[in-house]
């Protein structure tokens, strides 16, 4: 049985509009990945590599759009947008100008790997390898990245920090 809980309480059109857009794209990654890993090829890496890319791509966006990346609360102007906020359930737990702590309550992406029927382990496979865009979004932003809890791995929620670097 998974110990998996990703339930969403937030229904409203658009932001499931949304969800249904990210849960499409996540299927199409993780059926990628089991299906590269019954071919007895290294998909993980190629994976890893294109979600690498991805977030690098936009974090040099949203570096674009950040007047002053010195200051973090001006980063979570452009990365959290309403939108964005309402499909992960997303609470922002500190912005102090040094430091961005949010709380993910729900994951769209891990919605759509649990409907493929994938077990816990690759669900946090895939976790993972998701937040290598994250990872490279504060890389492209000039800051530290931590994640700490994952909904993939049981836990309540995905607790994601950029930080500023000292």
């Amino acid at each position: 049985m998974s110990k998996i809980k990703n339930n969403a309480t937030i229904n409203e059109e658009k932001i499931n509009i949304n969800r249904n857009a990210i849960e499409h794209r996540a299927t199409w990654t993780g059926l990628t990945y089991v299906e590269g890993v019954k071919a007895g090829l290294p998909i993980e890496g190629v994976i890893r590599e294109a979600v690498s890319k991805t977030g690098a791509f936009h974090g040099s966006n949203y570096a674009a759009q950040v007047d002053d990346p010195s200051d973090v609360r001006n980063f979570e102007k452009v990365f959290l947008p309403e939108l964005g906020l309402k499909t992960f359930e997303m609470d922002v737990v500190k912005s102090d100008g040094e430091e961005l702590d949010i709380e993910f309550h729900y994951c769209p992406l891990l919605a759509a790997w649990q409907k493929q029927g994938f077990d816990d382990e690759t669900c946090a496979k895939l976790c993972d390898i998701a937040m290598d865009g994250d990872r490279n979004i504060a890389k492209a932003m000039g800051y530290d990245f931590h994640l700490g809890k994952t909904i993939a791995n049981g836990d309540d929620v995905c607790e994601v920090c950029f930080k500023k670097k000292k």
